[in-house]
């Protein structure tokens, strides 16, 4: 089973489905072998002219004269010749069962059936359609209760790998980027759910097909049997190598279709820029690389699975002709053995030939149909194995076995000797931190100051623990973020990020997000001091208007509003944020400075900013200049100009923006 064995939690609370759904393919198997076993009374009546009740007395003679001889043969033999008494009086048990078994069916069963060669035929024909169309039904009940139970147990893996992705931090989910993860979700589980229709479907009742014609062929005739199953060590050998290369080129075939993932959600996540700087074409063959290399991927899937059902029909054909050959000899010679070796206990005739071939062949349908199964099982595995790599993957911010309790900052927020990398980050390459020592005491508007890459994002988003630093601590009045609950850390904190982050759902539902509990005059109020209301109220539906994909509906400022609406709702005793102005005029600037000067009131403050303009200025109580992934000054405006020039090269270009601009 393979990583298969990893889905039985998500499988066993609808087991009995899965039972139910295994009793119907018995009923498939059993009504399978019954339907082939018609070739007994057709071979009788259409090419030996023989009725069914003529061919039960033949053969009820037939056992009377056998354990005749054979009760001669025992009276004859010495007292002391054991063994050779003891295999006579078995044989004798074992003939006289079935002649107890002829003639009760003698009795009981053939006087109902005709005698005429015609209706006998008919009445084997309407059964042989009466048995396929409650085979058609078993089937399909079957193919219903296990597409009901994958359902639901791929409704179980879906949910629980979102839950688990929702628990890792934000390094570790956004490493592999949102288009392998989204085909985790889409494809992956797709072709994951195939398998275990699979699995409950045709692995179950094929092989019971198949089962079912083998012990029916040991019963007509088990020495012939038996020599066709000597090419069963070949098959699993052929499955074993086939089903390696398959699974090898399936992971390759599903981390192609990533790249594709990735290639189109980047292309619509870009699309201005694409249309903008004319790079259609660009992309286009970025497209067309990423498509041709998933269809040589796949063509050697196509390759390996278009070899296996050829392959295997050779193995059964060979396997049956094993049977038949020695079979054929022996019904035209007339005899019971080979080179003296004794293949069956009475002279076969072409009637009961042709059944053990029909169901000796009635196994290569099921082994053929298992030979395409088994291919998309291998698919199946390797996403599998794709899913549950992403399900084990460990969270490096981890919530403590006994958690400290946090209280709203009252005294300080210390950043001690804190140091960061991020993963992949190439070991030559500057840290994105560097032994960054900050004290912020309670109620302290902070703004970060510092150009691209200077390290003031990664330092606010240790806080919240969107990441844990690699070296140093974070401590809110003495106590370690990382000894606290993230989820009760997360509640001291309102965000507010440069990027404008959006749900596909209405005005309201984006700013109750900060809180789920408030009411909607508490929202309404929000929506009021981050000047929402000024655009909403022109909206046909006012706060239920929907916003569109990440916000598409509306402006770069309506959105950053909508943002800072959200942080103020959930009215954090620590506000951060990362240039939550950017995308607002000035004008709208202004005036959310001034809801911010009433706002940051006895509240701590971390403000990134690009902007020294005055209203900003009038806000903050200390400025922290970062470079390269250092603090290289704190101070008060007026002090920095005086003594840092990089600040003040930066204000000073800011002026200068900001009056070329009027």
């Amino acid at each position: 089973m393979g990583s298969f064995s990893r889905l039985i939690p998500y499988v066993l609370p609808h087991r009995r489905l899965f039972i139910l759904s295994g009793v119907f393919g018995l009923v498939v198997a059993l009504l399978w072998g019954t339907n082939l076993s018609v070739a007994f009374p057709i071979v009788k009546v259409l090419l030996q002219g023989q009725s069914i009740q003529e061919y039960a007395n033949q053969e009820s003679e037939w056992y009377r004269d056998e354990i005749a001889v054979k009760n001669s043969e025992l009276d004859g033999l010495p007292a002391e010749r054991l063994k050779e008494r003891a295999r006579l009086q078995g044989k004798i048990a074992d003939q006289t069962g079935r002649l107890r078994q002829l003639n009760w069916i003698r009795s009981h069963l053939l006087p109902h059936l005709p005698r005429d060669a015609f209706d006998t035929m008919a009445l084997v024909l309407v059964l042989l359609v009466v048995g396929t169309l409650l085979k058609g039904a078993a089937i399909f009940v079957q193919d219903v209760l296990v597409g009901s139970a994958v359902e639901k147990s791929v409704r179980g893996v879906r949910e629980a790998c979102f839950e688990h992705c929702l628990s890792l931090d934000y390094q570790t989910l956004s490493a592999d980027g949102t288009a392998p993860l989204m085909s985790r979700f889409t494809n992956d589980i797709t072709v994951m759910s195939n398998g275990l229709k699979l699995m409950g479907g045709k692995v179950i009742r094929e092989p019971l097909k198949a089962l079912t014609c083998i012990v029916l062929a040991f019963v007509v005739n088990w020495q012939l049997t038996l020599m066709s199953l000597l090419f069963v060590p070949l098959f699993g050998i052929v499955f074993y190598r086939y089903g390696k290369a398959l699974k090898a080129a399936s992971h390759r075939m599903m981390e192609s279709m990533s790249r594709i993932y990735e290639t189109l959600a980047e292309s619509f996540r870009m699309l201005k820029i694409v249309i903008a700087f004319n790079g259609t074409d660009r992309q286009k063959e970025k497209f067309r690389r990423e498509n041709r290399e998933y269809y040589h991927k796949a063509m050697q899937v196509v390759k390996v699975d278009s070899l296996t059902n050829p392959t295997t029909e050779l193995l059964g054909l060979a396997a049956v002709c094993v049977a038949l050959l020695p079979g054929a000899y022996l019904v035209l010679r007339g005899t019971r053995t080979i080179w003296d070796i004794r293949l069956t206990t009475e002279v076969m005739d072409v009637a009961r030939l042709s059944l053990l071939y029909a169901f000796l062949a009635g196994t290569i349908d099921p082994i053929r149909k298992l030979s395409s199964v088994y291919s998309r099982l291998k698919r199946a595995t390797a996403a599998t194995d794709r899913i549950f790599e992403l399900m084990d993957r460990v969270p490096t911010v981890v919530t403590p076995e006994l958690p400290q309790q946090i209280e709203p900052c009252r005294r300080s927020i210390e950043f001690r000797n804190v140091s960061f990398r991020y993963d992949g980050q190439l070991d030559d390459a500057p840290e994105a931190l560097s032994k960054v020592n900050l004290l912020v005491e309670a109620g302290e508007v902070l703004a970060l100051v510092g150009g691209n890459g200077s390290g003031k994002s990664t330092l606010v988003h240790l806080l919240p623990r969107l990441f844990d630093p690699t070296e140093g601590s974070i401590r809110i009045d003495g106590i370690d973020v990382r000894e606290a609950n993230p989820v009760e850390l997360r509640k001291q904190i309102g965000i507010v990020t440069q990027e404008p982050l959006l749900f596909d759902d209405t005005v309201f539902e984006n700013i109750r997000f900060g809180q789920p509990q408030a009411t909607r005059e508490e929202i309404n109020e929000a929506a009021r001091q981050a000047l929402v209301t000024e655009f909403v109220d022109q909206f046909p539906d006012g706060f239920e208007t929907m916003v569109g994909e990440g916000g598409g509906r509306l402006s770069g400022g309506q959105r950053q509003r909508i943002t800072l609406a959200r942080a103020i709702l959930r009215d954090p005793p620590i506000l951060v944020l990362d240039e939550a102005t950017s995308a607002i005029d000035a004008s709208s600037e202004d005036k959310i400075h001034e809801v911010l000067r009433q706002f940051v009131q006895n509240r701590t403050v971390l403000m990134i900013t690009h902007s020294l303009a005055p209203s900003v200025l009038e806000l903050v109580t200390r400025v922290v200049v970062m470079d390269s992934g250092r603090i290289i000054a704190t101070g008060r405006h007026d002090e920095l100009l005086q003594s840092c020039p990089v600040y003040r090269q930066a204000f000073y270009s800011r002026i200068h923006v900001d009056a070329d601009a009027a």
